[in-house]
C-alpha cells in the first residue's frame, strides 16, 4: 500500500504530507505527533487529544492490551477505536520495547499482528529486535537479520486494510541501518519506523541520531513515511523533521508530568523551580506555579501532562508552518542554539548538505544568515554547484563586493557565503539573503569555495576578486590563479559561533 503517503511541500528533508490510513478512513496531515496511551494510566483521555488538540493519530501498546486483564477482552469487543473514543487512527506497537527491557514476550510475531488486527488497530507492527546504540557489531548483525524476517513473515499475514510497520533497527551502524532500511522498503509494508534510538536522545546524542536518521532515509523512497520512535520532546521537533521524519510519537508529555517537569522547545524546567510560567497555553493563563504546586498530585500530572501537549502540538504547528512558507533552517538554527547537543545534531545535519539539497525548493521568501552554520546549507551547496557549470564572457573577470572596474571585461558581484553571482541573477533567491554587518570568517571561506568553483569551470579566464578585508582563512581557500584587490581598509569581522 505504499501509495498511502503523498509530499505536499518540502524544505530540505522536511515534509509536509499526507498520509492516507484506509482502515480508519482518514487521512493524517504530517509531520504528526502521536500521543502514547496507556490503557491502564489515562493521564489525558484520548477523546481529550481529538477534541482539545486536535489529535489526528495515536499510538497505544498491543502488546500491553494483549495480556491486559482488565482491557483484552473490552478491546476484542469493542475495538480500539469506541474502547478509546478516538475517531482518528490508531497506531499499536507490539511489545519489542517490553522485548528489549525484559529479553522475552510471551505471544509469537503472527499472534500479535493478529491481535492487533482483531481489537481493530489502523497500523499494526510486527516484533522486531530493538539492538540498542553501541552494540557490537555480531548482536546487531544477528538481531538485525531477525527483524528482518520477522518483517518478511508479516508479509503473509492477513490483516485486511491495517497497514503495517517496517522497523528499521542496525544500532549505530550506518551501512545496517542502510540495508536494513532498503531491506523493509522492499517489502510490501508501509511505514517505517526508525527504532532503538532513545537512548541516542536521553544522553543528547543528536549527531549520532541524525546519522542514524540519514543512514534510514537513504536505504528508503522519498515515498516512505518514517517514524522516529520515541522522539517526544518539543525542543526536537524541529530538528528530526529537517531530517526527514514524518511521526513522533510522545510518551514525554505523561512521563514528564509524572515527575513534575515542564517542557518547553528549549528544555525541560522542573515545576519546583519556576516562579513564572513562559508559556500562554490555557493551563498557563489560568494558573501561576505555585498555584499548580499547591493541588493534588493527580490534578498536577493531569495539569502538567496537558501543558506538554499544548507545547508539544505548538511546536509542531510551528515546524509545519516554517516548511510551508520556506523557514525551516532559520527556525532549526533558532532552536539549535537552545543545547550544545542540538548545534551538534545540526551541524551532522548540515554535514550532507548535497542530500538537503535534492529536495530543497529552489526559491523560498527569503534566507537569513544567521550565523557560521548558514554557510553550510543547501542554498548555498546548489549555488556552488551551478558555478561549477557556469561559463564567462571575457577573457579577464572581476568579481567585486562593490563596484566595477575597466581593465575587466565582465565584473560579477561578489557576495558572501555565496561567492560569485551571475549579474542576471543578483535579485533572485537565496542571493538577496539578508546577513549581518558582522558576518564571520566561515561566510567568507564558503564564499571562496565557491570562486574556486567558478574558476575551476573556466580554467582559461582570467579572475580577480575585490573584497573589503576578507579574513586570511577565506582569502587562503582562493586558486593562486585568482588575483586579489583589496577595496578598502581592512573591515573587522566576527569570527562567528
Amino acid at each position: 500500500m505504499r501509495e498511502c503517503f503523498e509530499i505536499r511541500d518540502t524544505d530540505g528533508a522536511g515534509r509536509i504530507g499526507e498520509l492516507s490510513v484506509p482502515r480508519a478512513g482518514v487521512t493524517v496531515e504530517t509531520p504528526a505527533l502521536m500521543p502514547v496511551i496507556n490503557p491502564h494510566l489515562r493521564t489525558v483521555d484520548p477523546a481529550a487529544l481529538e477534541s482539545d488538540f486536535g489529535a489526528e493519530i495515536l499510538i497505544t501498546n498491543g502488546y500491553i492490551l494483549y495480556q491486559s486483564e482488565e482491557f483484552r477482552e473490552r478491546a476484542l469487543n469493542e475495538g480500539l477505536a469506541d474502547l478509546y473514543d478516538f475517531s482518528g487512527a490508531i497506531v499499536t506497537d507490539s511489545g519489542s520495547f517490553q522485548l528489549s527491557e525484559y529479553g522475552e514476550i510471551s505471544v509469537t510475531n503472527a499472534e500479535i499482528l493478529e491481535f492487533q488486527r482483531d481489537v481493530g488497530a489502523d497500523v499494526g507492527t510486527p516484533i522486531d529486535i530493538p539492538t540498542p546504540p553501541d552494540a557490537g557489531r555480531e548482536r546487531a548483525e544477528d538481531e538485525l537479520e531477525t527483524t528482518k524476517a520477522r518483517l518478511e513473515a508479516a508479509e503473509s499475514v492477513d490483516v485486511g486494510e491495517m497497514l503495517l510497520n517496517a522497523p528499521i533497527q542496525g544500532s549505530t551502524y550506518p551501512d545496517l541501518r542502510a540495508s536494513a532500511a532498503a531491506h523493509a522498503y522492499g517489502t510490501d509494508l508501509d511505514v517505517f519506523p526508525v527504532g532503538a534510538v532513545v537512548p541516542l536522545m536521553n544522553g543528547y546524542r543528536y549527531a549520532e541520531m541524525i546519522e542514524v536518521v540519514r543512514a534510514a532515509k537513504g536505504g528508503l523512497g522519498a515515498d516512505a513515511p518514517v517514524h522516529l520512535f520515541g522522539a517526544g520532546h518539543p525542543m526536537m521537533f524541529a530538528l528530526a523533521a529537517a531530517a526527514g521524519c514524518d511521526l513522533f510519537d510522545s510518551a514525554a508529555y505523561a512521563l514528564y508530568a509524572r515527575d513534575g517537569r515542564y517542557l518547553t522547545v528549549s528544555g525541560t524546567d522542573h515545576l519546583d523551580d519556576l516562579e513564572y510560567f513562559p508559556c500562554s497555553c490555557p493551563v498557563c493563563a489560568d494558573h501561576t506555579p505555585a498555584e499548580l504546586r499547591s493541588v493534588s498530585e493527580t490534578q498536577r500530572e493531569t495539569l502538567l501532562a496537558r501543558h506538554n501537549l499544548h507545547v508539544s502540538y505548538r511546536e509542531l504547528r510551528t515546524v509545519k508552518q516554517a516548511i510551508r512558507e520556506g523557514s525551516l533552517f532559520e527556525l532549526l538554527e533558532r532552536r539549535a542554539r537552545s543545547h550544545p547537543a542540538m548545534v551538534d545534531g545540526y551541524r551532522e545535519l548540515l554535514d550532507d548538505a548535497a542530500a538537503l539539497e535534492r529536495s530543497d525548493p529552489v526559491s523560498k521568501s527569503a534566507f537569513f544568515h544567521l550565523s557560521a552554520d548558514s554557510a553550510r546549507r543547501p542554498e548555498v551547496e546548489r549555488h556552488h554547484d551551478r558555478l561549477g557549470r557556469l561559463s564567462v564572457d571575457g577573457d579577464r573577470v572581476l568579481l567585486s563586493a562593490g563596484g566595477d572596474n575597466s581593465r575587466f571585461d565582465e565584473t560579477w558581484r561578489l557576495r558572501a557565503p555565496f561567492g560569485p553571482v551571475p549579474p542576471a541573477l543578483s535579485d533572485t533567491y537565496p542571493l538577496t539573503a539578508e546577513r549581518p554587518e558582522r558576518l564571520g570568517r566561515a561566510g567568507y571561506e564558503a564564499a571562496a569555495e565557491g570562486v574556486g568553483r567558478l574558476a575551476a569551470a573556466n580554467p582559461d579566464t582570467e579572475f580577480a576578486i575585490a573584497h573589503w578585508g576578507w579574513p586570511d582563512s577565506a582569502l587562503g581557500r582562493l586558486p593562486e590563479s585568482v588575483e586579489t584587490l583589496l577595496l578598502g581598509p581592512e573591515s573587522e569581522y566576527s569570527e562567528g559561533a
